[in-house]
């Protein structure tokens, strides 16, 4: 498509995209935006490299011009974005480029990419979290990410949407999260009994040492293991920090283990429950009231195991300063033409005609001008408060925004317009 407006003479006339989704997530309540950051970095960044160029050239597909042009290509667009851990709803832009529409339409993919797999992942954080009813979700979810880059990018997601810390050691340091994580069953299983591998945990780590009960049995041999090395730590001076159930019923499991901890006098011992855990089952356990204080949420976290595809598309909106839209047989695919803003409310979220100047709060902010940032990059512990801040406010919202009556007029009459003809009956 680069080539072809390049060829055209077009490649350099002004054009605006927006970048939404139509629908939440299957299991979603509220939808979390994310991925801002990572974007704005790699646009500022963006440019081919001339081994990029003798690959396409080797293509024998475009002509020798474009690819000149295309070596010295920047990203010079202004982009308007809803900020990182904002509740957002269906329809409503939360990325708006403008700027040359090469440049623009190449973008599509990255955006797309980037904004709709860490938006799922922190709205399946968020969904998570809330369940847990305040307690703290430990991410453990990097072996079962979709490769290295979608491990980082689901940790930070994660921790956007509300996860209180992670077992991804390099997502910790690139991003500066809170870290956790407690031995493997390769631990225990590693030295002679079950008692030694205990004991040679907690004199590494005696201040914070959380044993995992259940490489054999957990209330017959995990536990009353645990427990000695419990009482050995209290008579050098430490505390133990808890215990970990993995597998079977953690309800149950989790009272037996604390009345146990209690009897022996380990009241501050936490117990952390890990072990194929998602909204639903975690929902369950809160509502039983089962005395666990921390939850460890691995694959059905980063894998939105429950609707793995996000619905963000990347819509072309106005073109040389001409509104254009999308029209569908289904009517949720037609489109929004035109440069516009989100405002929100007391009484929910309005879509409309950047120069409408509604009540409300503009949610779309200015965050790169000239394919510049105009700020500087936020934290992800920024964007985490953010989105508390965000999920206190929006309260009973509504939900799904509304158009003004000048964005519907516009979308009503350009879709009179594109409407085909049909041949009267005979």
């Amino acid at each position: 498509m680069m080539a072809g407006y390049h060829a055209a003479g077009r490649a350099d006339e002004p054009a605006v995209f927006d970048l939404f989704f139509r629908h939440n997530p299957e299991g979603v309540d509220l939808v979390v935006c994310a991925g801002l950051e990572p974007v704005l970095e790699s646009l500022e960044g963006l440019s081919f490299t001339r081994d990029e160029i003798d690959y396409l050239a080797s293509l024998d597909r475009f002509d020798p011009a474009f690819l000149e042009w295309l070596a010295e290509l920047e990203f010079t667009g202004d982009v308007w974005a809803i900020p990182e851990g904002e509740i957002v709803f269906g329809d409503e832009p939360l990325v708006r480029v403008e700027g040359p529409l090469a440049q623009a339409q190449l973008v599509e993919t990255l955006l797309i990419n980037r904004i709709a797999y860490s938006s799922l992942i922190a709205s399946n954080a968020l969904q998570v979290t809330r369940a847990a009813r305040g307690k703290p979700v430990l991410e453990f979810g990097a072996r079962r990410a979709h490769g290295p880059d979608g491990a980082i990018t689901a940790t930070r997601a994660a921790m956007i949407g509300g996860c209180a810390s992670t077992s991804n050691v390099e997502a910790a340091r690139r991003f500066g999260l809170p870290l956790s994580g407690t031995q493997a069953h390769s631990w225990v299983m590693a030295w002679e009994s079950e008692a030694e591998a205990f004991r040679a945990y907690a004199r590494v780590f005696p201040e914070d040492c959380i044993l995992l009960l259940d490489t054999y049995d957990t209330l017959h041999v995990g536990l009353p293991h645990a427990l000695e090395v419990a009482d050995e730590l209290a008579a050098d001076g430490h505390e133990l920090g808890g215990v970990r159930l993995d597998s079977g019923d953690l309800d149950s499991l989790s009272r037996e283990v604390r009345a146990r901890l209690d009897a022996a006098g380990h009241t501050q011992a936490r117990i952390v429950v890990s072990g194929d855990l998602d909204a639903p089952r975690i929902e369950d356990l809160e509502r039983a009231d089962a005395p666990i204080d921390a939850y460890g949420v691995g694959t059905a976290l980063v894998t939105a195991r429950q609707d793995p595809a996000f619905s963000g598309v990347y819509k072309l909106a106005e073109v040389d300063g001409n509104p254009v839209l999308k029209v569908s047989s289904t009517p949720e695919k037609a489109t929004n033409p035109g440069r516009k803003q989100v405002w929100r409310g007391a009484d929910g979220d309005v879509i409309g005609l950047a120069d409408e100047g509604l009540e409300g709060r503009e949610m779309l902010e200015l965050a790169m001008r000239d394919g510049r940032r105009t700020r500087p990059a936020r934290s992800v512990a920024e964007a985490a408060e953010r989105c508390r801040e965000s999920v206190t406010r929006v309260g009973e919202h509504p939900g799904q925004p509304r158009r003004t009556e000048r964005l519907q007029a516009l979308r009503d009459r350009l879709t009179d317009e594109l409407a085909v003809p049909t041949s009267p009956s005979t």
